[in-house]
């Protein structure tokens, strides 16, 4: 602010998964490497307070296998974003979102450049660049942006990153989890195709799947933090955490609903919306859910809404609670992952 340089930050969703991390970094470098005029400096800002980036277990093991050191990430609590826009200096683009959480309303008008991969929910102002693409995985399109830009920007740092992103959003390219689309397959091709010496598909998958879905070492409080998403009514907060390990195991954990009431009294949530996942051998997801909540009329809006649904249906089957404030459910539809969940709780709020 002192030097009134402007700071143009590229920034990924709150739940700060592996996808939004890299396509953060890597389109933050590209931008660095091609812009004209060199007066901004270019940020990549993992939206997390740096204390949970342990919790990203994918996120820590692929930045230090590939010789990223933390100390070299910039962290949403270590930068003043609306003290940078307040002085006129903030351009922002988001990666792996387009709409920004209510407490960062103040910033929309920042926002110069949108990629995501949902469908989109509001409208952008003309001067703002949208790229929202149904594929699987947000690196993709930051994959196809850098293949389009001067050759030679990608080097094999970013694209190292970038397909083992892609390779884990997509299950491997696994056609059964339903998640790659040909433009996924085609920038994975492409990056192999331009570094050969980069390890083979399941080299990198399984090690990555595996670091995902270690929470061994967290605290239910952890686990719900992991990979969380904020979603706000008008009146209402709901979380949707997804939950990387079987429900019926989750519901087993000692004191789980009296960390349920602490993690959302503290955090001002009136109900929360676990989406656990698992795959079996061949890749093929498992998906369940539930639903908590101490108002049992949001609860009763929120099953009725997740069962009623046909964009998609989930074709939800109810499977025993032990408690009466949490509703269980076997989720039919395994393709349905938590991006198309999350439309059909808005709605409900």
């Amino acid at each position: 602010v002192r030097r009134h340089r402007e700071v143009h930050v590229v920034l990924g969703n709150e739940a700060c998964d592996l996808d939004s991390t890299v396509s953060a970094l890597a389109l933050a470098y590209f931008l660095a490497k091609t812009s004209p005029a060199p007066k901004a400096a270019f940020v990549p800002v993992l939206n997390i307070p740096r204390a949970d980036f342990a919790l990203r277990t994918e996120t820590a093991f692929l930045l230090r296998e590939q010789g990223v050191p933390a100390a070299a990430l910039v962290f949403r609590d270590e930068i003043d974003l609306a003290g940078l826009h307040r002085a006129g200096l903030l351009a922002l683009t988001l990666v792996d979102h387009h709409v920004l959480p209510g407490a960062d309303a103040a910033l929309e008008e920042a926002v110069v450049e949108v990629l995501d991969h949902r469908p989109l929910e509001r409208d952008r102002a003309p001067r703002c660049q949208v790229t929202a693409e149904p594929v699987g995985s947000c690196a993709t399109l930051v994959t196809e942006r850098i293949a389009q830009g001067p050759p030679g920007v990608l080097d094999r740092l970013t694209a190292a990153l970038l397909h083992a992103t892609i390779l884990l959003d997509c299950v491997n390219l696994s056609p059964a989890a339903g998640k790659a689309t040909p433009r996924d397959v085609a920038c994975v091709s492409l990056l192999e195709a331009r570094f050969p010496e980069l390890p083979a598909r399941d080299a990198v998958f399984e090690p990555l799947q595996a670091a995902m879905f270690d929470v061994s070492g967290l605290t239910t409080e952890q686990m719900l933090r992991k990979d969380l998403k904020v979603l706000s009514g008008d009146e209402l907060v709901v979380a949707i955490s997804a939950i990387y390990m079987d429900l019926e195991a989750f519901l087993r954990r000692p004191g789980l609903l009296q960390d349920l009431d602490a993690f959302c009294q503290a955090r001002g949530y009136a109900g929360l919306v676990a989406m656990t996942i698992s795959f079996n051998e061949r890749y093929e997801p498992c998906r369940q859910l539930a639903v908590y909540s101490r108002s049992e009329p949001l609860r009763s809006t929120l099953c009725q809404a997740l069962e009623e649904a046909t964009t998609p249906s989930l074709h939800l089957r109810p499977l025993p609670s032990p408690w009466p404030c949490l509703g269980a459910y076997a989720q039919g539809n395994a393709l349905a992952s938590r991006k198309k969940v999350l439309p059909i709780v808005r709605a409900a709020l």
